[in-house]
């Protein structure tokens, strides 16, 4: 897939973040574009956006998790447009709190949306992708698809397994002859509002948790999307965004599970340090 003008996109998880940043810049390509989101105030603003550069765009509420809404979904967008050819399946949330703490409820709906949702969208709009001879998923993962950390099990588990599900459909759309590509995408810290809408386990500190995110976030959204794009374009199996995420893929590629002793022994030293006065 050499450039985007023409092409129908979906993106899910557009109101905000790498979602909206990424609907933006497939309109300035020349995409016409398919947005959902379940924040309705956020997807008019990025409906907005898309309109002034110009850009076809049919926007619906949507809930991923919602599996045959995502179906009626992805044949609306079909009929709208008499075709399909990339998903951008982005939509996602995030939870803090360790395994002991954290209620299965809790784990659940971060596995419902993060990973069903991606699943759904793919089964949806798949059959639709290989019927246009043209077809591209894309599907987000995250920096924690390729290594955990500690009061993030829920999410870490959503994303690898966003990851291990993404690959397994590439080489199958290799093997089968398809013209659908496969690619999976995993994002660093990334300036977004993901964790000022993150839930926790009670007790969690949410204002703690933002400074945290936010001191960590290195890459802006719009950046992040300009480099999704153009993994895109060369049809990238995986697409690394950010100077944390290639070095902690790389962490991993060299230490293998070696790299959980030296998380361990990381976040003890800074635990354990006194706190800076105030």
């Amino acid at each position: 897939m050499e450039g985007f003008a023409g092409k129908v996109a979906v993106v899910t998880g557009a109101a905000s973040g790498i979602g909206q940043a990424i609907a933006v810049e497939l309109a300035r390509s020349g995409a016409r574009l398919a947005i959902s989101d379940i924040d309705s105030v956020g997807l008019a603003s990025t409906e907005a956006m898309l309109k002034h550069l110009g850009a076809p765009v049919k926007s619906d509420r949507l809930d991923v998790t919602e599996r045959e809404s995502l179906h009626a979904y992805a044949d609306a967008v079909h009929d709208h447009f008499g075709t399909v050819n990339q998903v951008y399946n982005n939509a996602g949330i995030a939870f803090a709190g360790d395994v002991a703490s954290s209620q299965l409820t809790d784990i659940e709906r971060v596995l419902h949306v993060n990973f069903w949702g991606v699943v759904n969208g793919t089964k949806a709009f798949l059959p639709h992708l290989i019927t246009s001879g043209d077809g591209h998923v894309v599907n987000i993962s995250s920096l924690f698809g390729l290594c955990a950390a500690p009061g993030q099990a829920a999410y870490v588990a959503s994303k690898f397994a966003v990851r291990g599900f993404t690959e397994a459909l590439r080489l199958e759309m290799i093997l089968s002859g398809h013209r659908v590509n496969v690619t999976a995408v995993h994002p660093g810290g990334i300036k977004t509002g993901l964790a000022h809408h993150a839930d926790g386990v009670p007790g969690f500190d949410k204002a703690l948790s933002i400074r945290v995110f936010d001191k960590a976030a290195i890459t802006s959204a719009e950046t992040a999307a300009q480099r999704i794009l153009t993994g895109v374009r060369k049809n990238k199996a995986r697409i690394l965004v950010g100077r944390d995420a290639k070095a902690l893929d790389l962490l991993v590629r060299l230490t293998g599970p070696g790299y959980l002793r030296l998380f361990a022994a990381v976040i003890s030293r800074k635990r354990s340090a006194p706190s800076p006065p105030h």
